[in-house]
């Protein structure tokens, strides 16, 4: 759990740094290290349906294949 936290705060320091530097607001910077990373996790969550449903179905082709040969 330490190990989470800590890439959390890296993650949310990069955003905030990237967002002020690109901008020059701190309230810009802000408003991107809390949207970026709550977006990310959405984005995450799709991501691994996919993965999930690609990786159930190369199994299910390496079977095919195996039965036609």
């Amino acid at each position: 759990m330490k190990k989470t936290i800590s890439f959390a705060v890296v993650h949310f320091t990069v955003a905030f740094s990237v967002g002020w530097l690109l901008s020059g607001s701190l309230l810009v910077g802000g408003a991107i290290a809390l949207v970026e990373p709550a977006i990310n996790t959405v984005a995450y969550h799709f991501h691994e349906q996919v993965w999930n449903r690609l990786q159930g179905a190369r199994p299910a082709a390496m079977r095919r294949l195996a039965q036609q040969h």
